[in-house]
C-alpha cells in the first residue's frame, strides 16, 4: 500500500536511541515529522531526546538554525516508554545492536503490535535484510535504511530491498529520506550493501597493512588523507565509528561471503574490542581522545641526504 511521507501530520518511530538513533531522530524532527523515542534501556530515550535537543540549540547558537525551528524540532520528539505506544505509527525505523537475532525478534515483535500497513526498516550496516523480514509475517513490508554516522552531516542514505520487499516500500523510504535532506540510493540486498561492501578495500587492507608490520597505523592515515585525498584515514575512521560497530560488521561480512579470504577481519580490532579501546566513544582507540579531539602523532623528519 503506498505511503504518503509528505504529509504534514507524518509520524515515525525510531528504536534503538545510540548514536546512530539519535542521528535520524534529528533529521526526521527538523524535517517536521514526529519521532516517537523508544529503547529497552531505562531512560536511553530521555537521555536521546536531551541529547538531540542540546545538538539543535547548538545549531542555533552557531546560526546554522532559526530558534523558532528549533522549537519545533524539540516539540517533535517524543518518548515512548513502551513498544505497544508505537502502534499507530506508520513508519517504524530500527536502530539497535548489530545483532542479526536481536533485530529478527524485534520486528517480529512489533507484527503483535503496527498495523497491517506499517513500514519498517532496519538501520542494519551488513545483516541480509532478507534474512531479517524472513522472521515475519509479512516481509514484504520491510526494508534496509542503512544511515551513516555522523547522520545529519552525512547526507547520503542506502534503501534496501530484500528479495521479497514491495515496490511502495523502497519508493516511501527514498522519499522519505529526500524529505529528511539526505540522498537515497537504492541498493541490493548483498552482504555490507554497497559502502561497507566497499569499505573492505578500505579498512580491511588497512589493518593487513598494519598487522604485517608495513607501516604504523598514523602513517596509513597521514599517506591515505594527503596522497590519496581522504577525509579520514581508515583508523580515523575505525575510531569514529567505534571498533564495537566495525569489527562486527568486518566478522558479518566475512561470514555471509562463506569466508572468503578478501573479506577476512583482522585480530588486531578484536583484541582492541576485548580491551574496550572502542575509538572516540571510550577515549581511546587507535588513537587517544580527549574532550572530543584526537591526539596529534608528529611526522618524524625526512632523513637528512649525506
Amino acid at each position: 500500500m503506498p505511503l504518503d511521507v509528505s504529509r504534514p501530520d507524518l509520524s515515525l518511530a525510531v528504536i534503538g536511541t545510540g548514536v546512530m538513533g539519535r542521528g535520524i531522530a534529528q533529521i526526521a524532527a527538523q524535517a517536521g515529522i514526529r519521532v516517537l523515542l523508544h529503547d529497552s534501556r531505562p531512560d536511553a530515550a530521555r537521555d536521546a531526546k536531551e541529547s538531540v535537543s542540546a545538538q539543535l540549540a547548538r545549531l542555533a547558537e552557531k546560526g546554522r538554525l532559526e530558534r523558532d525551528a528549533v522549537a519545533r524540532a524539540q516539540a517533535n520528539l517524543v518518548i515512548a516508554d513502551s513498544r505497544e505506544a508505537l502502534a499507530s505509527c506508520p513508519i517504524v525505523i530500527e536502530a539497535v545492536v548489530e545483532n542479526l537475532e536481536t533485530k529478527r525478534e524485534l520486528f517480529r515483535s512489533l507484527e503483535d503490535i503496527v498495523s497491517r500497513d506499517c513500514l519498517m526498516a532496519s538501520n542494519t550496516s551488513s545483516f541480509s535484510i532478507t534474512a531479517i523480514a524472513a522472521a515475519c509475517k509479512r516481509p514484504e513490508r520491510i526494508a534496509g535504511f542503512h544511515f551513516f554516522n555522523p547522520v545529519p552531516l552525512m547526507k547520503v542514505v542506502e534503501v534496501v530491498d530484500g528479495l521479497l520487499t514491495a515496490p511502495w516500500v523502497g519508493e516511501a523510504l527514498a522519499a522519505l529520506a529526500r524529505r529528511c535532506g539526505h540522498e537515497p540510493v537504492r541498493a541490493k540486498d548483498t552482504p555490507g550493501f554497497i559502502v561497507n561492501h566497499a569499505g573492505r578495500g578500505y579498512g580491511t587492507e588497512a589493518l593487513r597493512i598494519l598487522g604485517e608490520g608495513i607501516a604504523e597505523f598514523h602513517e596509513v592515515d597521514r599517506i591515505l588523507r594527503d596522497c590519496a585525498g581522504f577525509r579520514l584515514g581508515p583508523f580515523e575512521l575505525l575510531d569514529l565509528t567505534g571498533l564495537d560497530v566495525s569489527h562486527p560488521v568486518m566478522e558479518s561480512i566475512y561470514r555471509q561471503y562463506y569466508e572468503e579470504p578478501r573479506f577476512r577481519p583482522s585480530p588486531i580490532t578484536g583484541q582492541r574490542v576485548a580491551a574496550g579501546l572502542l575509538g572516540r566513544k571510550s577515549g581511546s582507540g587507535f588513537y587517544r581522545h580527549e574532550s572530543g579531539r584526537q591526539e596529534e602523532i608528529p611526522e618524524p623528519p625526512a632523513p637528512s641526504a649525506r
